[in-house]
């Protein structure tokens, strides 16, 4: 088989970065192109720290969807929409691991799947997709007695919080306990809030250093306490999880997947 020919939007992040680098270690993958909008005209892989590729940085995304068999897409929120257009409109299978969409965006992502295989995570790591299995089953077991707590921390660059992990795990402990995720959440607690709700879902967001994730959930019950948690070393592991949904997602059929399809979770 021909190797399958992965694009990388925002080559000169760090995630974008890492991505160009989880490919080059791939032999059945190969990087068809990148876009930035800094950059521009030097060679991909000594933007992403490697020796060169051959291929240089561009701003034409368009022509990167073109190129390529699939896209991975970890950069701003206000271009997620253009970018899942380009998606549909080339058919090409469509990464998406940025997070803090708004409704217009998540509809663009939406509406991409309907045309071409689209994979969405809030976190592409095989660990913490198995922690979001782990904590939904422990919530569908812990009754209401169990308060829900959610700790995530990441470096002082992360521009949303909670994190989009974070929501996947509340989303997953909602789903155990047959609840939805808003009408439970607690998502910032600051002055005289009173006494805890019975069955909410905290978040807790601590932001410093250089954090990759740390992701901890707490079933706090009376004289008994269970963390499932979830520690991430380096960003690599999301990159090469993403690389993965690239290599799984390109000839598949139209639709929207996760990373528990990717896996077989």
């Amino acid at each position: 088989m021909a190797d399958v020919r992965i694009g990388v939007l925002g080559c000169n992040g760090r995630m974008g970065q890492a991505v160009l680098r989880a490919v080059a270690e791939r032999a059945d993958a190969v990087v068809s192109g990148a876009v930035a909008r800094s950059h521009i005209g030097e060679d991909v892989g000594e933007v992403a720290g490697m020796a060169r590729l051959g291929i240089v940085v561009t701003n034409d995304a368009e022509a990167l969807f073109k190129a390529s068999d699939a896209v991975v897409d970890f950069t701003l929120p206000q271009a997620t929409a253009g970018h899942a257009n380009l998606a549909a409109s080339t058919g090409t299978a469509y990464i998406v691991g940025t997070t803090g969409l708004g409704r217009i965006e998540q509809e663009a992502v939406d509406m991409a799947a309907r045309s071409v295989p689209v994979v969405q995570a809030a976190n592409f790591s095989l660990g913490v997709n198995l922690l979001a299995a782990l904590v939904r089953q422990a919530a569908r077991v812990l009754d209401g007695d169990f308060d829900i707590e959610i700790v995530e921390m990441h470096h002082r660059h992360k521009v949303d919080a909670p994190s989009g992990t974070a929501l996947l795990l509340g989303r997953a402990a909602a789903e155990g306990r047959d609840v939805r995720l808003d009408d439970v959440a607690d998502r910032g607690r600051d002055g005289h809030t009173g006494e805890r709700e019975r069955g909410h879902i905290g978040f807790a967001a601590l932001r410093g250093g250089d954090v990759a994730g740390d992701h901890t959930v707490l079933f706090a019950g009376r004289q008994e306490r269970i963390e499932l948690t979830h520690k991430a070393g380096d960003r690599m592991i999301f990159a090469r999880g993403a690389v993965k949904a690239a290599l799984w997602a390109a000839g598949r059929p139209a639709g929207k997947y996760g990373m528990a399809e990717v896996l077989g979770l």
